[in-house]
């Protein structure tokens, strides 16, 4: 029998490995820098918050001022901006979540044992956030751009839909809601600061 081809450095060295005569190289490299997942959850809290606020409290209502609402394409506008912004909150939810559950997981053995940001409220409230951002983006501005379509090039004077208003007022109570859960993380997040301070 031939056993030349188990010469072969390559080839010895993958049955080598396979035997377990070798230690395997894997990805989880300690030499490479670990990610400070409680600054990118901080980040992601702070831009989210701030975005929502300087939309909420600053875009809108000069949209509102300056007519918005009596534009014939109303509805294709507000719906061009929601798509980048629901993205954005996608994102910023995303990281959010999976920075709670790393930090939560890499829990040490002397951290603070009442900690705010690695609690199950936490993890929880950054769920609620998501299911809020994924109802905005695909629920609620589609059909609030769908309602605002202009289906009548020619019509005189374009009206408020019908359900306009309602699909608003579930609009802003989510808006809320979210405020609410931002403002209840970086108090968590705020919480360990303090603690940690007082150490």
């Amino acid at each position: 029998m031939d056993t030349a081809w188990l010469e072969a450095p390559r080839i010895g060295h993958y049955i080598a490995v396979l035997k377990g005569l070798e230690p395997m190289n894997t990805l989880s490299n300690p030499s490479l820098k670990s990610i400070n997942w409680f600054g990118v959850v901080l980040f992601s809290l702070m831009f989210w918050f701030s975005s929502s606020l300087l939309i909420d409290f600053v875009v809108m209502p000069g949209l509102f001022v300056s007519g918005m609402m009596s534009q014939p394409d109303f509805g294709l506008a507000g719906y061009a901006m929601f798509w980048l912004f629901n993205r954005l909150e996608l994102v910023c939810a995303a990281l959010i979540l999976t920075g709670l559950l790393v930090t939560r997981q890499t829990r040490q053995a002397s951290s603070v044992l009442a900690s705010g940001i690695r609690s199950r409220w936490a993890v929880e409230l950054a769920l609620v956030l998501l299911a809020i951002a994924l109802v905005l983006t695909y629920w609620l501005s589609p059909a609030m751009g769908a309602l605002g379509l202009s289906l009548e090039p020619f019509a005189a004077a374009p009206t408020l839909p019908e359900g306009m208003n309602q699909l608003h007022a579930v609009y802003f109570g989510l808006e809320a809601l979210k405020l609410l859960g931002c403002a209840g993380l970086i108090r968590l997040y705020f919480q360990d600061l303090q603690v940690a301070g007082e150490l």
